[in-house]
């Protein structure tokens, strides 16, 4: 066979390459925007773990891209935002951790909530999940009854699932923020040092993750119905078939 019909038969053409496109998995992106799930709620707050259950978002992350989604939870400045807000509420109110007030008080909260940002993405979406094998994102249901979609959200703060995609008992989220508020006794002042003090800002941030989970399950469906948007359609899908012709 002559060389150049060789290889005209050999170029790969449009059906080839769509077959070989086909073969490869969706690269997972964990940082990514997916489904209907922004990367940030209210257009800060951050939100990069949140993927709809579905079978494209079911593929486990790997260490390195779990270790990605923990950086995204430290450095994004929805992140630094959230703590200047966090700061001016404590110091508005005098409350834990007790800095006093003023500007040089205000620095001081702030620091300690960067470092409790730190400590906490660090043990909950990088280091506990990679040695656990567990999956530090938050699967959303997105169907269903509200209440069973409420009762799936607030549990998930103590249910989690491995990399196999069975369920386990979220010790990264639960264990993070004991060792969180461990770490914290090392810059807080002295009268939020002690054990009864970790314990209850342990218990807290459980229950405000248990709430930040209700707003992860149900905030894209408040934006569709704020604006009229249509639910997300997986582009994989085949599109319905067309209505039936009607006999004449």
């Amino acid at each position: 066979m002559p060389i150049w019909l060789q290889t005209l038969r050999n170029r790969p053409t449009p059906a080839r390459i769509l077959r070989s496109k086909s073969r490869q998995a969706p690269p997972s992106n964990p940082t990514g925007e997916q489904d209907d799930n922004p990367k940030r709620i209210l257009g800060f707050i951050p939100n990069f773990q949140t993927k709809n259950d579905d079978p494209g978002n079911q593929q486990p992350l790997t260490v390195k891209q779990k270790y990605i989604l923990e950086l995204h939870q430290t450095v994004d400045f929805s992140a630094h935002i959230g703590n200047l807000f966090q700061a001016a509420l404590q110091q508005a109110a005098n409350a834990q951790p007790h800095y006093g007030e003023g500007w040089g008080p205000y620095a001081e909260r702030f620091g300690a909530a960067e470092a409790d940002q730190v400590t906490s993405a660090f043990f909950m979406y990088g280091f506990l999940p990679s040695i656990l094998h567990d999956d530090p994102r938050y699967f959303r249901r997105a169907k269903g009854s509200i209440v069973s979609r409420a009762y799936y959200a607030a549990t998930r703060t103590a249910i989690t699932r491995k990399d196999s995609g069975d369920p386990t008992f979220n010790i990264p989220l639960v264990a993070g923020f004991l060792l969180q508020q461990s770490i914290s006794t090392a810059y807080y002042p002295p009268e939020d040092r002690s054990a009864s003090r970790v314990f209850e800002n342990w218990g807290t941030s459980l229950a405000f993750n248990s709430a930040y989970n209700e707003l992860k399950e149900f905030y894209p469906d408040l934006i569709r119905i704020a604006f009229h948007r249509h639910r997300h359609t997986d582009p994989g899908m085949p599109p319905p078939p067309p209505p039936a012709s009607a006999s004449h």
